[in-house]
């Protein structure tokens, strides 16, 4: 029996609460939020109150903490894990892979007397030293340049991570060369947060001189398939890779629009559940959870965090989730197209800006048009989005999500912005100075048989279709792929905002010196401030579009209006390498030249060897496990037609035959390409510059998976589906 068999038959027997790590919570989550996090209630109870006043200060000022505290806080923090039956602490970082690293440090040492204790010093709490010669460097560090060090961010929460046979204290760091070069995405996150802090608060002292400090805000959204363990076990290409390289579509998938917003399946309820709790006693607040659109797919969101947290967060989440459905059985995919024909997997990133006085800088009120300080963010937000969506579109470019863009179920590639009709409306009037003309509100009477008072809560529709639209009191980027980290989109975002609102500040300190002192100033600077917006908005038009971003007509005019429509991900991270952009990150002091070329290295040289698996488990699954299957097959047919003639059954004999040659004709097929995709890898071995590697590899090679696959999918609808080793569709998508 295959192991494809063999799994289906376990499945039903399987216990979905077996090996549980720890008991489910039966009271609410108030009372279990943070538990396994140095929150504020562990650092009240475990640390002096100056000495967490100081911490807090620091934090607030981004001033550096002296030793002497950092003493002190170390002490507490060991106190606190060690009654949480912690052992171990670890730095725990963003390298440039874009996932997280730990290298793990136990408590025990021994005093003087050479007794064993448990300590970490306030040294040992801020600075590490993993060889950093295994990390992706971009060419920043040669192999023999071994030496790197993680240092203590402490502006993210500490948390324990919680196993079976003992518990660890992850410390959130920040990864650094042993010359200072970045070699992680944490640090630049956080440099370009104290960037727009610093020029969003001066653009809002400009209206309200309260407002001290403004912070980026994230809150993310995370779609994931789940799929049986036993099944996904025997699929080499969802063990290496994260997605189906081969398998026909189901006859049934999602075209019956029946798993969106459905019922959870048991088995699957049972695990988010666990998951879940998991996820609360570590901080990260979930709040939703919901089946997605495909069938086995679903998705979480937590609550609006500081954007740095909501990093944190969404990382520990992608770390958490799988280890946890390892317990029930299952198995989580969060590469962007685990399936082909259905619906793939993004992240969305709902992203704001809030001041320290409690507003959101992009809430608009109940008559935008006249909230000057709603309106100098959300303009320049647009401006930024128009004048520098290529660098926007590199910040979501992967291999995993050349797949998902412009499928018709993710934005296209070709970067724009929706803002509704209604906040259309609204700038026009705006640019017009007059009041605007808003439709007027029709739906109550469609309402009437509503028994509770009902109205609308949003100043615009959901346009689902874009990449970038306003959804009422934020911006949702739509286009980053499931298994991106979030730091780095987040930074670009905050880069190129804070640089728009630069030239925005530069162009109205200039008009205000101008002006001389009169009993009307104020409605003099107001006015000023309305002219540049009205000037700003003008030029950046063209990368607003409220349609379906979808159609062939959306394509055509996005030429016309000059919007750049980049469909791969090799000429999307080239972009990353021009001299405007470079210096757009080196003048606003988040990257060095250098630093900017590593990270371009980095992915450019992450999606040649992910095609360069998929070459490899192609050509390997081919030909180790969809062939002989096909060729037993074959050799049964053989043998019927054989018998068949025997006995005088011609007619029946030549049905089977003609049977063979369309097997014989799909075998050829692969074996052919099979051929022709290793004689360009023969190529592909010469070809030293990496974006040319790219290149080669994306137009020349990529291409023959598909024809492979195209043979190969056609012949598992002919083989009998006993011989058939590869889980299929039906069984990966449906059984639970």
């Amino acid at each position: 029996m295959s192991v494809r068999m063999k799994s289906l038959e376990s499945i039903n027997s399987k216990n979905s609460s077996e090996m549980m790590n720890m008991p489910l919570m039966d009271k609410p989550v108030s009372e279990y939020f943070n538990e396994f996090v140095f929150g504020p209630e562990a650092k009240r109870k475990y640390l002096p109150v100056q000495v967490l006043e100081k911490l807090n200060y620091c934090i607030e000022n981004y001033i550096p903490l002296d030793k002497e505290n950092a003493d002190i806080i170390a002490a507490g923090l060991k106190n606190w894990a060690i009654d949480n039956h912690v052992t171990h602490y670890t730095h725990w970082f963003q390298p440039l892979t874009g996932k997280t690293s730990e290298k793990h440090d136990t408590f025990f040492q021994f005093d003087k007397n050479w007794r064993a204790i448990e300590k970490i010093s306030g040294s040992e709490l801020i600075i590490q030293e993993p060889d950093g010669s295994s990390f992706p460097t971009g060419g920043l560090r040669s192999t023999h340049e071994a030496r790197s060090y993680t240092v203590w961010d402490p502006t993210s929460p500490i948390f324990i991570r919680c196993t079976r046979y003992g518990n660890t204290l992850c410390i959130p760091a920040f990864l650094i060369s042993y010359t200072g070069e970045s070699l992680d995405m944490k640090a630049p996150l956080l440099k370009s947060m104290k960037l727009i802090d610093d020029i969003s608060t001066k653009v809002c002292k400009l209206f309200d001189v309260n407002i001290n400090k403004v912070i980026p805000t994230l809150g993310w959204e995370q779609e994931y398939f789940v799929v049986d363990a036993s099944l996904f076990n025997a699929r080499p290409d969802l063990v290496l890779c994260g997605r189906t390289l081969f398998g026909n579509g189901s006859a049934r998938d999602q075209q019956l629009a029946d798993h969106y917003f459905g019922t959870i399946p048991e088995r699957v309820y049972n695990f988010i559940i666990e998951f879940e709790q998991e996820a609360l006693r570590l901080g990260i607040p979930i709040k939703t959870r919901h089946n997605e659109v495909a069938p086995n797919q679903f998705e979480c969101a937590p609550h609006f965090e500081f954007a740095n947290i909501a990093a944190d967060h969404n990382l520990l989440l992608m770390d958490k989730i799988d280890k946890v459905a390892i317990r029930h059985g299952l198995r989580v995919l969060i590469h962007e197209k685990p399936f082909q024909g259905v619906n793939g997997s993004g992240k969305h990133h709902n992203w704001s800006l809030a001041t320290d006085t409690g507003l959101n800088l992009l809430e608009p009120g109940n008559e935008p048009h006249k909230n000057l300080m709603f309106l100098t963010f959300f303009i320049n937000t647009i401006a930024a989005i128009f004048k520098y969506s290529d660098i926007l579109r590199a910040t979501i470019a992967s291999a995993g999500n050349d797949h998902r863009l412009g499928a018709s179920e993710a934005p296209p590639a070709i970067i724009s912005a929706s803002i509704g009709e209604n906040m259309e409306n609204f700038l026009i009037a705006f640019i017009e100075d007059r009041q605007p003309d808003i439709p007027l509100d029709k739906i109550g009477d469609k309402l009437d048989y509503l028994l509770v008072p009902f109205k609308k809560q949003h100043t615009t529709d959901r346009n689902r279709t874009s990449p970038f639209p306003f959804t009422s009191n934020k911006f949702e980027f739509r286009a980053p792929g499931s298994s991106v980290n979030v730091s780095f989109p987040t930074t670009i975002l905050n880069i190129i905002v804070a640089n728009q609102l630069k030239e925005f500040y530069r162009k109205v300190e200039i008009e205000f010196e101008n002006l001389s002192d009169s009993p009307n100033i104020i409605e003099e600077q107001n006015q000023i401030i309305k002219n540049i917006l009205k000037e700003i908005y003008t030029q950046s038009t063209p990368i607003l579009f409220n349609g379906d971003n979808y159609s062939k007509e959306w394509v055509e005019e996005a030429e016309k209006r000059g919007l750049s429509n980049i469909s791969s991900t090799p000429e999307a991270l080239e972009v990353l390498l021009q001299k405007e952009n470079i210096e757009l990150f080196v003048k606003n002091g988040i990257f060095t030249e250098k630093e900017v070329i590593a990270r371009y290295n980095v992915a450019i040289e992450e999606y040649v060897n992910k095609l360069e698996i998929e070459s490899v488990l192609v050509d390997e699954i081919a030909q180790t496990l969809i062939i002989p299957a096909v060729v037993n097959y074959q050799n049964n047919l053989i043998k019927n037609v054989k018998g068949l003639k025997d006995l005088g059954f011609e007619q029946e004999a030549e049905v089977h035959k003609n049977q063979l040659k369309k097997i014989s004709k799909h075998l050829d097929g692969i074996m052919q390409n099979i051929e022709n995709m290793e004689n360009l890898k023969k190529e592909l071995v010469n070809i030293t510059n990496l974006q040319d590697k790219a290149v080669f590899i994306n137009s020349r090679i990529k291409p023959i998976f598909d024809i492979i696959r195209f043979h190969a999918d056609k012949l598992e609808m002919i083989v009998d589906d006993k011989f058939w080793k590869l889980p299929k569709y039906r069984e990966l998508l449906f059984v639970h």
